[in-house]
């Protein structure tokens, strides 16, 4: 191309992508309202460490006074962020004025920083059990510096606490950004119970209505998911509880499926690679089968 028809090439390319589509149509606000920003959120997430865990995420404090002092700042600061984010998150799904949701904005930040304490105990908690879990980790410091659980963990108290404000948008938009930091992705309707523990944590997914009692652990690849899905009229998803209920003091261990709204008692052990889609009593042991011994002859049989 020369420099006439590059010049050409990008006046009518902006001309086309500048149109709105109907698919994009559906996507906007219906009253003029902005998005939440992506990178507002992942800033929100910063500050939740840096008050939740101060001495690792805020560059640590020996004084005590300055360490509230710089807590009490970036508490101050988070009420501010997550405001202006919820309201725009609230403005996003309803026929609200910005007025209107910057009025609720504010009492619902409220709201999650009043949870915060409880946040800090719950994922002081899952530091814990991951420590007790693994040989490896030498300390407690090393489980909240390295440990992919950890952050998503970090991610899924945050959104859960939103989510069970009523806000939208904002709790999913937290645990994908964990999920595509760590590979775990747990739905930020799930409810999960203390002193909970992922081993190494690569590929578990966790449904949003499954419920994970105390003192559960759960090894990597682990899905706790739905089996099949109900339809209304129309044909569309209805959101109905689809996925396990895991009683307290459990072990799923890695590559494991538990699909459907089913029940595993506590005290119970799930093996590796099984498929489960029934529930069973407390304190069951649930192993593979004994492996088959076959050999195979230029490739017979794969």
């Amino acid at each position: 191309m020369n420099a006439k028809d590059i010049e050409e090439t990008l006046l009518r390319t902006a001309e086309l992508l500048s149109g709105s589509s109907e698919e994009e149509q559906r996507m906007k606000p219906c009253n003029g309202a902005m998005y939440p920003s992506v990178d507002a959120i992942k800033e929100i997430i910063s500050i939740v460490k840096a008050v939740v865990f101060p001495d690792f995420f805020d560059g640590g404090y020996s004084n005590m006074k300055f360490r509230g002092h710089s807590i009490g700042v970036n508490v101050e600061k988070l009420h501010s962020r997550l405001s202006s984010e919820i309201s725009k998150a609230i403005c996003f799904d309803s026929d609200l004025i910005r007025s209107e949701c910057g009025d609720r904005s504010s009492s619902l930040a409220g709201g999650f920083i009043r949870d915060l304490p409880e946040i800090k105990r719950l994922l002081l908690t899952d530091v814990t059990a991951i420590f007790n879990n693994d040989p490896a980790a030498d300390n407690f410091a090393e489980v909240v510096l390295s440990y992919p659980a950890i952050n998503a963990m970090t991610h899924y108290r945050t959104a859960h606490s939103l989510h069970k404000l009523g806000i939208p948008i904002l709790p999913r938009v937290i645990t994908e950004l964990a999920h595509s930091l760590t590979g775990i992705d747990i739905n930020p309707g799930a409810e999960i119970g203390e002193y909970f523990a992922i081993d190494h944590g690569t590929g578990v997914v966790i449904g949003e209505t499954a419920i994970v009692g105390n003192h559960v652990t759960l090894y990597q690849g682990v899905t706790l998911g739905a089996k099949n899905f109900s339809y209304d009229n129309e044909g569309h998803p209805v959101n109905i509880p689809r996925h396990p209920i895991i009683e307290d003091n459990v072990t799923v261990y890695s590559n494991s499926s538990i699909l459907g709204r089913i029940i595993v008692g506590h005290d119970s052990v799930i093996g590796g690679n099984i498929w489960l889609t029934h529930s069973v009593p407390p304190e069951s042991r649930i192993l593979q089968r004994k492996a088959i011994d076959t050999a195979f002859t230029d490739g017979l049989g794969i």
